[in-house]
């Protein structure tokens, strides 16, 4: 199902579930002595509403932040990769081609194995590490004569520990939950109270009550539908592709 479909549905889910119980509170509830409770519900929703929106600014940024540091992760993991088959290249011959042969053979693994489970929050297993370490190995093992064929071996190992560094933040953010339970019923439990307290409110017609409440949680619902599509930086509404690796094999002439 499409993200924006699930993303009305809970939208207007929201809207209507909160429309009918403001409803039926005005249809069937008490009036009398609540327009006198305007002034101290009114003070209690401010603070409630400003606490709530404050939270949920806090989480929506941190997510926003996260799913952007993770697709630069990406760009940075690729551009590392390239980089060290670049300065295997200076060394005695052959290492460079070799590197390139098992730097590209990684860069498919991340792409063909490894993504898939990414999107789902599974742990990646396989041989991605086994791979690198092979890299490693070879870059580890090529000759060099020279301060400069020296400095050329020494950024090739600088690259891999960069490329080593990015992976594991990346398998690290593809398996962390995103949102911890705790906040999860911070937010649920915060939106609903936000949405009941102007049921108290008085003086008000049925109509505009009901449109209020309405609009009210719509709103709320779509800043937690956010939030849910945000905790996963590689599936739902932010799905980072592996548009990275894809250029890192064509720059590596494996595409």
């Amino acid at each position: 199902m499409s993200t924006y479909l699930v993303g009305a549905l809970w939208v207007f889910g929201a809207a209507l579930i909160a429309g009918a119980v403001g409803y039926l509170v005005r249809r069937i509830g008490q009036d009398e002595g609540r327009s006198s409770n305007n002034d101290a519900a009114g003070q209690v929703f401010t603070i409630v509403n400003g606490l709530h929106a404050v939270v949920l600014a806090f989480v929506l940024v941190k997510l926003f932040d996260a799913v952007s540091d993770a697709r630069d992760g990406t760009y940075r993991e690729a551009q590392a990769l390239v980089s060290v088959a670049w300065a295997v290249d200076a060394l005695e011959p052959g290492a460079g081609q070799q590197v390139r042969d098992l730097s590209a053979r990684y860069a498919r693994t991340v792409i063909d194995q490894e993504w898939p489970v990414m999107r789902i929050g599974g742990e990646v297993t396989g041989p991605g590490w086994a791979q690198l370490d092979r890299v490693r190995a070879t870059v580890l093992a090529a000759g060099s004569q020279g301060d400069w064929q020296d400095g050329r071996k020494t950024e090739a190992a600088d690259q891999l520990g960069q490329v080593y560094q990015e992976r594991q933040e990346r398998l690290t953010r593809a398996f962390d939950e995103g949102v911890v339970a705790v906040v999860w019923f911070v937010l649920i439990l915060g939106s609903v109270v936000c949405v009941v307290l102007p049921n108290l409110f008085g003086g008000t017609r049925l109509g505009p009550h009901v449109l209020l409440v309405s609009t009210l949680a719509g709103a709320l619902a779509l800043m937690l539908f956010a939030i849910h599509q945000l905790q996963n930086p590689f599936s739902g509404g932010s799905s980072i592709d592996p548009d990275a690796f894809r250029w890192a094999l064509d720059r590596l002439g494996r595409s």
